[in-house]
C-alpha cells in the first residue's frame, strides 16, 4: 500500500478528515524514504492539535506547513518554505485535498448565492490551480531525476498531481446523484477542477508529471456527515493502493478509491 510511496509528498488540507488519514498512514511508512508536508490554515490552533500529535509521533518524516488555499500570499509563503526545505530535491507527490463545502448539504438553489460560489470555486479550483503554478518547478526537477532510467515512465513516487473529486463533480452520473444531495456550489467548483486536472495532464505529459482526480467515497467527514459509509482509515487505505498503481494510462483520468473509472 503506503509503503510503495516514497520522496517529498505534499498533503493539503491535512488537519482534520481525509488530509490528517492520508498524513498519518504516509507517515507509517516504514523508513526514511519520504518527507510529508503536511498543509493546514492555522498550525497552531486548536483545530491542528492531532496534526501536531501526529508529527511529534513521526518524528523528521513530517512538517507541517501554514497554508490557506485560498490567499495567494500564503500558497506563496508556503511554497517558499516547502522550497527551500527540499532544497535540491523535489516535489514527488502533491496531493490537493482542501475544499470547502458552501452553504451546508444539501445547498438546494434557493440556499445559495454569489457569495457561496465564488468561495467555493475560489478554495476548491483557483487554490489547487495556483499550488501546482508555484509548485512546478519542483515537480519537474523530481521528474527529472533519474530521468535515464526511468524514461517517460509516470507515477506517483516520480512526480504526479492528485485532485481529491467527488462522484458528484461528474455531468454523466448528475441525474443519479443531484436528487441525493443539490450542493451547487461544490459539485460545480469539483467539475472546474476535473476540467483542470485534464487539461494539466496534457500540458505536463512533455515533463513526465501524471496529473489525475480521485473520488475518496463517502467519507464520515465534517463534509460527509455520519451517515457516511467510510471511514477516513478505509478510503485513504484504498486510494493510496491505488495511487502507487498510476501510470501514464491513467493521467487526466478520474477514479475512484477503488480504481474504478468515473465519467466525466
Amino acid at each position: 500500500m503506503s509503503e510503495k510511496l516514497k520522496g517529498n509528498i505534499l498533503v493539503t488540507g491535512a488537519n482534520r478528515g481525509i488530509g490528517l488519514a492520508l498524513v498519518k498512514q504516509l507517515g507509517e511508512t516504514p523508513g526514511e524514504e519520504g518527507h510529508i508536508y503536511a498543509c493546514c490554515r492555522d498550525p497552531q490552533g486548536p483545530g491542528a492539535q492531532a496534526l501536531r500529535d501526529l508529527s511529534t509521533q513521526c518524528p523528521g518524516k513530517i512538517t507541517v506547513v501554514k497554508l490557506d488555499v485560498s490567499d495567494v500570499d500564503s500558497i506563496s509563503s508556503a511554497v517558499e518554505t516547502v522550497s527551500r526545505i527540499i532544497g535540491a530535491g523535489g516535489l514527488n507527490l502533491l496531493i490537493n485535498n482542501a475544499a470547502i463545502n458552501r452553504p451546508e448539504t444539501p445547498a438546494p438553489l434557493s440556499a445559495c448565492g454569489k457569495k457561496d460560489m465564488m468561495e467555493a470555486y475560489e478554495t476548491n479550483v483557483v487554490g489547487p490551480f495556483l499550488l501546482v503554478k508555484m509548485l512546478l518547478p519542483l515537480l519537474q526537477k523530481a521528474a527529472e531525476m533519474d530521468y535515464t532510467v526511468k524514461g517517460d515512465k509516470m507515477s506517483c513516487s516520480r512526480s504526479a498531481i492528485v485532485n481529491i473529486s467527488t462522484l458528484i463533480s461528474s455531468i454523466e452520473k448528475c441525474p443519479e446523484t443531484f436528487p441525493i444531495a443539490q450542493m451547487y456550489p461544490y459539485r460545480t467548483s469539483k467539475a472546474a477542477l476535473n476540467m483542470l486536472t485534464r487539461c494539466l495532464a496534457e500540458d505536463f505529459r512533455r515533463h513526465n508529471i501524471l496529473v489525475a482526480a480521485v473520488h475518496p467515497g463517502w467519507v464520515r467527514t465534517a463534509m460527509g456527515g455520519e451517515e457516511a459509509s467510510l471511514t477516513p482509515q478505509d478510503s485513504v487505505g484504498g486510494m493510496l493502493s491505488i495511487l502507487t498503481s498510476l501510470s501514464n494510462k491513467h493521467s487526466g483520468m478520474l477514479l475512484d478509491w477503488e480504481g474504478n473509472t468515473i465519467p466525466w
